[in-house]
């Protein structure tokens, strides 16, 4: 017990600490982009650096120091999740092909899967779940705060689900996860200092997503896959809410635009820190029943609410006004483009990357 909060509180002054240095160090190797309006400072794409290596560390002097053995499963998995924040850093640094991207995913991906012995069927549809999972956590990465809540509040959910299955180095690296990223919630809450980065946002929803699945796989269907989609239901369900509003606006999928859960909740009127917070919100409610399903003590009968909670949210946020029609190309001679959303909506409006003279406009999801 000592040894966990102590490794805790490590990883939450680390990834403080790192972040900050590693925005100092961006702002003086980087030029800096204009800022967004209402934006008083560049906020460099380095928090999920902070956030991987500080989680990575102290679960790796845990397990060195015989303290906190991780075991063969969890080290592959942390292994993994480290190997899909390359990719997000490398992809921070020079944008990357969409395919190459999701091909290192899957293979992260099905090297968790392997351990955990589904059959070829169920593995691969595991192995779609979690690089859905992944790039829908990349695609939250919107907005001051959000992602990082609905991280904190999901990996001490699935913390709860670990220790109680027996998994106990797993639950140490949610543990370590949660810290690192309330760590980084104090230079990420608005106005952010840092963002997360497809290195950090890609790391936190792979880690999640396969933490889900391992503790979920021995459990018998209806509750394993309402309890996975609980679990990860604001992330998801922000996903879908996009799919289905560029599709109807004739918008192709893989462009950018002010069209996600956070945008549309400043449009009705929220702040930048209430968006954070109804997002956590919601994540704790739907964790909640992820965590009741898990451990049993929900039927099946009361199991589909956060899926019906949701597909209510896509109905009724799709109402709020994010496109803007024009002339041009598309459906009708008319083309669907993004209503800019408020300024303070987001930290990736305009940031800074660690690379001199290389600028990304981080609002692409």
């Amino acid at each position: 017990m000592l040894y966990g909060a102590a490794a805790a509180a490590t990883a939450l002054l680390l990834t403080a600490v790192l972040a900050g240095a590693l925005r100092t160090l961006a702002l003086r190797v980087a030029r800096p982009v204009k800022a967004a309006r209402n934006r008083t400072r560049p906020a460099p794409r380095v928090g999920g650096v902070a956030v991987a290596v500080a989680t990575g560390a102290v679960a790796a002097a845990g397990a060195a120091t015989g303290l906190a053995p991780l075991g063969s499963a969890t080290a592959t998995l942390l292994l993994a999740a480290g190997a899909v924040a390359v990719l997000g850093l490398l992809h921070d640094l020079r944008p990357m092909g969409a395919r190459a991207r999701v091909i290192v995913q899957a293979g992260a991906a099905t090297l968790v899967v392997h351990g955990t012995q589904l059959g070829l069927v169920t593995g691969a549809l595991a192995v779609l779940w979690i690089v859905f999972v992944t790039n829908a956590f990349q695609l939250l990465d919107n907005c001051d705060g959000a992602v990082g809540t609905v991280g904190v509040v999901t990996a001490l959910g699935l913390c709860v689900c670990a220790g109680a299955a027996g998994a106990g180095a797993l639950a140490v690296v949610l543990a370590l996860l949660a810290a690192s990223l309330t760590g980084f919630l104090m230079q990420n809450w608005h106005p952010a200092r840092v963002v997360l980065g497809d290195s950090g946002a890609l790391f936190t929803g792979f880690l999640l997503a396969c933490a889900a699945l391992v503790v979920n796989a021995g459990h018998e269907a209806p509750a394993a896959p309402v309890a996975l989609f609980a679990l990860t239901a604001v992330a998801t369900t922000d996903t879908v809410l996009v799919m289905v509003s560029r599709r109807r606006a004739g918008r192709g999928l893989l462009r950018g635009g002010t069209d996600h859960i956070a945008h549309r909740l400043r449009r009705l009127g929220l702040t930048a820190r209430g968006v954070a917070v109804v997002l956590g919100t919601a994540t704790a409610l739907a964790t909640v029943t992820g965590v009741l399903l898990h451990r049993g003590v929900l039927g099946a009968a009361v199991a589909w609410w956060p899926a019906a909670a949701a597909a209510v949210a896509v109905v009724l946020l799709l109402r709020v006004p994010v496109y803007a029609a024009r002339h041009g190309r598309g459906r009708g001679g008319r083309e669907a483009v993004p209503v800019p959303a408020p300024a303070s909506v987001s930290a990736s409006s305009a940031a800074v990357t660690p690379v001199a003279g290389q600028s990304v406009d981080l609002a692409r999801g």
